[in-house]
């Protein structure tokens, strides 16, 4: 996939969901993964020329892995001319070593999450940018339903209160298979994920049965994604507009 359709499919949840409005510092959350890499390309290629202006950032948490070298991210925000910073943690030896979790994922979100709000705020930006895409959302959609029992998946645009910011996801029309396209394309320098069960998650199993349901019955995904995008889940902004494509 070409930058100008990741522009164009970004644009278009900009627009519909009001992500961005005049004079917004945007941090990008930065895991080096090849969905936070494509939309450092994508809100970068944005603010060239959409009418509300907006600042950008970069912010990668260091979990604490040995090994990971982030050198790749810190020369292509230079070569992007936005200002990156690194947050250091110990979550994984909080994790893996003091707490020996055998099922880390939630935690290790919600300990990301707060270590990489709180230097956010710190760095004067009053919304955040996930790499999220089309298929997270229906796969969040899925597990919210085998595990919890409702239809829900994450919002396009959240307010967190507390911390006074904005969560936003410029990627929510972007198909995963687009993403790996344009990391191909573009030879993205992928900073592969150290977790010791990366692969082996819940989302890994919804992941696959959503491939499973689209081979068995081709168009469920979108069929999945049309659903969520019409069924006024409680907490989902007002959208600006429907595309014929959304509803078939």
């Amino acid at each position: 996939m070409k930058l100008q359709q990741i522009l164009s499919l970004t644009r278009k949840a900009v627009d519909e969901y009001n992500l961005i409005e005049e004079g917004d510092h945007i941090a990008v959350g930065l895991s080096g993964g090849k969905d936070s890499l494509t939309l450092l390309y994508a809100m970068k290629g944005l603010q060239r020329f959409y009418p509300k202006k907006f600042e950008l950032s970069a912010i990668t948490v260091d979990l604490g892995y040995d090994n990971v070298d982030f050198s790749a991210l810190v020369t292509i925000c230079q070569d992007l001319d936005i200002p990156y910073q690194i947050v250091p943690s110990e979550i994984a030896k909080i994790l893996f070593e003091d707490r020996k979790e055998k099922n880390p994922c939630s935690l290790c979100a919600k300990m990301r999450k707060g270590a990489l709000n709180q230097a956010i705020k710190e760095m004067g930006c009053n919304k955040v940018a996930y790499a999220h895409h089309k298929d997270d959302i229906i796969e969040t959609m899925l597990l919210s339903l085998l595990f919890e029992g409702r239809f829900h998946s994450f919002s396009p645009k959240t307010y967190l209160d507390r911390m006074d910011l904005t969560v936003i996801r410029p990627l929510m029309f972007m198909d995963e298979a687009d993403i790996i396209g344009f990391k191909n394309k573009q030879g993205l320098p992928v900073v592969k994920s150290p977790c010791p069960i990366d692969g082996y998650t819940k989302r890994e199993y919804a992941k696959n049965l959503v491939k499973q349901l689209n081979t068995e019955h081709p168009g469920a995904k979108q069929r999945m994604f049309s659903a969520i995008l019409n069924g006024d889940i409680s907490g989902w902004p007002l959208r600006q507009s429907r595309s014929q494509d959304d509803t078939q």
